[in-house]
């Protein structure tokens, strides 16, 4: 069976934390994809110009292994959803011609204890 497989990678402490989401169209094995990373972090460390280790690590990976690091850059179209009437729409991406434009958005991943909330 062919398909897509999906990987991610994971950096941060208990201020920050940033992922990845890589795609490729081969299966590595938990232990090859973390030789293959630990290959990709040696290659980056002290020398990335990404915001984050985990965004060099996922270049580097690109780069030398093909795989596919699913980011903001990548995307065609965001929605942002609501629950009240009329305030679904579609959000603003970067034009890639003025790399100074800002979106409307940025990924951003936070646990939340439904229970902690009341």
């Amino acid at each position: 069976m062919s398909g897509v497989y999906f990987y991610e990678l994971h950096e941060g402490d208990d201020e920050l934390f940033s992922d990845a989401l890589l795609v490729h169209e081969q299966e590595f094995d938990e232990e090859r994809f973390l030789e293959l990373v630990l290959e990709a972090r040696q290659r980056v460390l002290g020398s990335f110009e990404e915001d984050t280790l985990v965004e060099a690590v996922a270049h580097d990976l690109e780069r030398h292994h093909g795989f596919v690091h699913v980011d903001d850059a990548r995307l065609s179209a965001a929605v942002n959803i609501s629950e009240s009437e009329g305030e679904t729409f579609l959000a603003e991406l970067s034009d890639d011609d003025e790399p100074e434009a800002e979106a409307d958005f940025r990924s951003l991943l936070v646990d939340i204890d439904p229970n902690e909330l009341n």
